[in-house]
């Protein structure tokens, strides 16, 4: 749980359950026109919007997985963690109905509490063990 301070980045409460984190990638690839027909300021505006009172949705930078852009990770919450869930790296996510699909399932609980949906399956993928070492722990 959090509390928005000034309409601006929210702040975590102290005692709150930890939240799912959603990382978007707009480094070199994702998030530019390199990935044409796609909003990517409007699909980050959604993502924070929709989960904003469920997980932490933020940009990082380049992930060096190009070939998957957009790229997005959903890295599981400390019960999801607990319940043995691990980030999930999804790849290709260039349109509303993939973020949708991302966000019901983070929703629901994300890695670890909710079965990972079956189109959600379509997009994962597996990074190298370096650029995984960017978001673990």
């Amino acid at each position: 749980m959090s509390r928005r301070l000034g309409g601006e980045a929210a702040v975590p409460v102290r005692g709150a359950t930890a939240r799912c984190t959603v990382s978007v990638c707009r480094g070199c690839c994702c998030g530019t026109p390199k990935i044409p027909g796609l909003d990517h300021a409007a699909q980050l505006a959604d993502l924070r919007a929709s989960l904003a009172e469920v997980a932490t949705v933020r940009p990082v930078t380049c992930l060096d997985a190009c070939d998957h852009a957009n790229v997005v990770v959903v890295q599981p919450s400390a019960e999801g963690r607990q319940a043995g869930g691990r980030p999930v790296w999804l790849g290709l996510v260039n349109d509303r109905a993939a973020a949708a699909d991302v966000t019901a399932w983070v929703e629901a609980g994300g890695p670890g509490l909710a079965p990972l949906p079956a189109i959600l399956d379509l997009y994962t993928f597996s990074p190298s063990r370096r650029v995984q070492e960017h978001l673990e722990d």
